[in-house]
């Protein structure tokens, strides 16, 4: 290290998964009953706060013995600003659909625009 005894070191920022991958993990939280709607608050916009309102209380990614992951993940870039996702969850031997929208507001923060699931529960 050429800057000396008693120099600042430059601070890392620490590596962040993508947007889409923490809008999933923090979705995947309230629609299996970990976190309660309230929690996604100022990290939605539009008609997605309602649609977790609807969804959140029957947990309808939640399966009994098994706690829900994500599979995959994988989102498409329609315009500058605006994410489409689409997550694979499962839990023991059911597998979901969830698929999302992220939009960039003003200040660079993402929020999530709009949650549909699909998939039959087994």
């Amino acid at each position: 290290d050429q800057r000396g005894p008693g120099a600042v070191r430059p601070r890392r920022r620490p590596h962040l998964p993508p947007p889409h991958e923490l809008f999933a993990e923090r979705l995947l939280a309230v629609l299996s009953g970990h976190r309660p709607v309230h929690w996604m608050l100022g990290q939605t916009i539009g008609e997605a706060y309602e649609q977790l309102v609807r969804l959140a209380p029957g947990t309808p990614l939640r399966a009994r013995g098994a706690r829900p992951v994500i599979r995959t993940c994988r989102a498409f870039q329609p315009r500058p600003g605006a994410v489409e996702a689409a997550a694979s969850i499962s839990a023991g031997d059911q597998v979901r659909a969830m698929a999302f929208r992220l939009e960039q507001g003003p200040d660079l923060r993402w929020r999530c625009a709009a949650v549909e699931l699909g998939g039959e529960r087994t």
